[in-house]
């Protein structure tokens, strides 16, 4: 594997929910709203009531010009520009009864977070939602609230494992090399190994039996990397467990997102989602 990360310390558990009516003030819901994945291998939108929504500007998508590499923003104006216009699509140019949620690699890293939440602030929308992609999946899958879940994304750029409780990142590990840096001759064992090698070493550290908890119930497979059989069936074959392939697996994180959205975009009095981190156990 190209190089890993660690993410026991620098994970963060992405949802907490808090009354809408915090603070003392009366707020209504937004109205309209947006939820995004912004990814290494392109951006993925979900428009209420028009679901999918793929592209942005021409040319965007050209490998010198993408704004986005390895999970991390790496040109904040193009980036800027591309979140623009998809804000100006969607919601068009008043953004004050609006949402959006943007979606981020569990171990994007504090500078990239907040980058995200800079960008978004410009767009004028009423609110935010800065949320990380295993929490996105896991809200996708159903499993966001029902004990241990490992999330095994095998991105274009990057591959993660993250393992979750109740809803919450308690650890993770990363790899800077995803399916565009592997031979497809030599893509299926080179993926797997580097997924085996990250869940090894969550297996090792875990002193409170979710690790193995999370695998009893089956880890749920994610990204480019899970539409491949030969990837899926020699993963669930080494763990000897059954794994769960997340239903479309390359949206499957603006699926989640639009989820965490509709939670945003609830009926006044409703509990909203919040994407600050809290502490892990």
């Amino acid at each position: 594997m190209r190089s890993s990360r660690d993410g026991r310390r620098h994970s963060r558990p992405a949802l907490r929910r808090q009354d809408a009516h915090a603070g003392g003030g009366h707020r209504l819901a937004p109205v309209r709203g947006l939820a995004i994945d912004l990814g290494s291998s392109g951006t993925r939108a979900w428009v209420p009531g028009q679901g999918l929504v793929t592209g942005g500007p021409a040319g965007w998508g050209d490998g010198a010009r993408r704004p986005v590499r390895r999970g991390r923003i790496v040109d904040a104006e193009s980036c800027a520009g591309l979140l623009g216009h998809l804000a100006d699509t969607a919601l068009g140019a008043d953004r004050q009864d609006s949402v959006i949620v943007l979606s981020h690699p569990v171990l994007a890293g504090r500078e990239h977070r907040a980058q995200a939440r800079e960008l978004l602030a410009a767009l004028g929308v009423s609110g935010a939602v800065v949320l990380n992609s295993a929490s996105a999946v896991a809200a996708c899958a159903g499993q966001l609230d029902g004990g241990p879940v490992l999330v095994v994304d095998m991105g274009a750029e990057l591959t993660e494992v993250a393992l979750l409780v109740d809803g919450t990142v308690v650890d993770a590990r990363q790899a800077d090399a995803g399916l565009s840096d592997l031979e497809p001759r030599l893509m299926p064992a080179e993926l797997v190994r580097n997924v085996l090698d990250m869940i090894t070493s969550m297996w090792r550290e875990d002193k409170h039996g979710a690790v193995r908890g999370a695998l009893r119930r089956g880890p749920v497979l994610t990204g480019g990397g899970a539409l491949h059989s030969d990837v899926t069936d020699r993963i669930a074959g080494y763990l000897g467990v059954p794994v769960r392939i997340a239903h479309d697996p390359a949206t499957a994180v603006v699926r989640g997102a639009a989820l965490v959205l509709e939670s945003a975009m609830g009926p006044v009095g409703a509990d909203v989602v919040s994407g600050r981190p809290v502490r892990l156990r």
